[in-house]
């Protein structure tokens, strides 16, 4: 140890050259296993299952949209209007309710087998026959925080990968020029990055947010994807130099799976700057699109604009695009005033909606993108707010809905009870819908997992059913 400079010793190289080495070995045992995975080892690996679907779009709801009020239809709980409620409400409770409030909206009957959807969404109504419903869905947490990073992330108190960064660890990009994972104007709210971080996951797998959703969507672009003051051959050579830099380094410093994904975004990044333009350019869409999609109109031009772009995205190889409908007030959270809420809500996102699910069918993409909707929980069937017109959080059993990605269409999955209040049959946990939602990409859920502290982490964590009633 005496001829090393104590001013440019590193912690491998102490390892190394005390206790004999043991501790440089044991260190590179354990980062062995990082390092392949880092570089993308896990895809080959764990993909071992019959994919049916290539790439998931989440169109998420932020605030908990009302399953009662939008795809759950529940006669019993609109002949019951203004009663109480006839059996317990939950132990734990984000807030009190009264008595039971009946839907303001009409169901009416679609699709060859009548299936019930509310007036707020006519445009997705007539899609019916493409979806498969999930009445059964049920989370842990009443709080936004909690319930988003749950729903997000399989845990609502610690950090965890999110599952866009689970999806591209295991799989990666399909296009080696745009990022596996791409989130269209997110909220930072609840969680914020941490609802598209990689937490432990090398840093190559998290989400590139475009935009927030504070700001219109036509801010949702990547930064500093221009440089004006070089020229593609000067950043090449930079890359180039930097990247014989760091390789140098790494032969020295052996396995360093930090470092591995930091060259792999530096070169992302160079790639990017030709392909993202080129994928976010509105211009080449016909004007038949461009009014399908809602983007003449004010109401629906912002998440038009979203759903427009997540359907590029996922033409172009992007795995994993989440388009998040929110704003400044939580959008979807209608404690009180519910019919105003809800209809403005609804008129923002029903016709971007069913125009990406008609898109994407028309474009033989339906049948390999999984399309996923919802919100991080539903609503209580009984009233709350000074007008009794508003509805409270509720976990304990809500509605989403998936579409294409080989479920079975124009299917209804479990139930909750005849109120609306509990999942009953086929309950279906938010680890069920993150383990289904794997298995159909071709992913088990046991498997997916990375080692970290010690031990082998995976979205589920030690829970998770795939429910195999929804495929098709």
């Amino acid at each position: 140890m005496n001829d090393l400079p104590t001013s440019t010793i590193t912690r491998r190289c102490l390892l190394q050259n005390s206790a004999v080495g043991f501790g440089y070995l044991a260190l590179s045992a354990l980062l062995q296993g990082e390092t392949r995975e880092a570089l993308g080892a896990p895809t080959t690996e764990l993909a071992h299952l019959p994919a049916r679907a290539k790439r998931v779009i989440f169109l998420f709801m932020k605030g908990g949209p009302s399953h009662v009020d939008t795809f759950d239809y529940k006669p019993r709980l609109q002949q019951d209007d203004g009663k109480p409620l006839p059996f317990d409400k939950p132990r734990v409770q984000f807030a009190p309710t009264g008595n039971l409030l009946g839907s303001p909206w009409k169901f009416r009957q679609y699709g060859q087998d009548g299936m019930h959807v509310s007036d707020l969404f006519p445009h997705v109504a007539r899609h019916v026959d493409d979806l498969c419903f999930l009445h059964s869905v049920h989370g842990t947490n009443p709080s936004h925080g909690g319930a988003l990073l749950k729903l997000h992330t399989g845990s609502d108190n610690f950090i965890r990968p999110s599952l866009g960064s689970w999806v591209n660890y295991g799989l990666g990009s399909e296009n080696d020029n745009l990022p596996g994972f791409v989130t269209i104007c997110p909220t930072f709210a609840h969680g914020g990055a941490k609802n598209w971080g990689s937490a432990f996951l090398p840093a190559e797998f998290q989400g590139i947010p475009l935009g927030v959703a504070s700001q219109p969507s036509t801010a949702a672009n990547v930064k500093y994807i221009d440089n004006p003051r070089w020229s593609k051959d000067v950043q090449r050579l930079q890359l180039d130099l930097l990247n014989s830099m760091n390789r140098e380094h790494m032969a020295h410093a052996q396995s360093e799976p930090s470092l591995e994904a930091r060259i792999q975004s530096f070169e992302l990044a160079y790639r990017m700057q030709s392909r993202m333009p080129e994928a976010q350019d509105l211009s080449q869409e016909t004007a038949n699109t461009i009014e399908m999609y809602g983007l003449n109109d004010p109401i629906t031009k912002d998440f038009g604009r979203q759903c427009l772009l997540a359907r590029r995205f996922a033409e172009r190889g992007v795995r994993f695009i989440q388009v998040t409908h929110s704003d400044t007030k939580v959008q979807w959270d209608q404690h009180g005033d519910l019919k105003a809420g809800h209809t403005k809500n609804a008129a923002e996102v029903d016709r971007p909606i069913g125009a990406l699910l008609e898109d994407l069918k028309r474009r033989g993409l339906l049948e390999d993108t999984l399309v996923l909707w919802g919100g991080e929980f539903g609503r209580t069937p009984t009233c709350q707010g000074s007008g009794a017109n508003g509805r409270d959080h509720n976990p304990e059993g809500f509605t989403m809905w998936m579409a294409g990605g080989g479920v079975k269409p124009g299917y209804r999955h479990g139930t909750t009870d005849e109120y609306g209040y509990y999942a009953q049959e086929n309950k279906m946990h938010v680890h069920d819908l993150h383990a289904t939602l794997l298995h159909l990409m071709g992913l088990d859920h046991q498997r997916l997992t990375y080692r970290h502290a010690g031990r082998d982490f995976r979205l589920t964590d030690v829970h998770g059913n795939v429910h195999h009633e929804i495929l098709a």
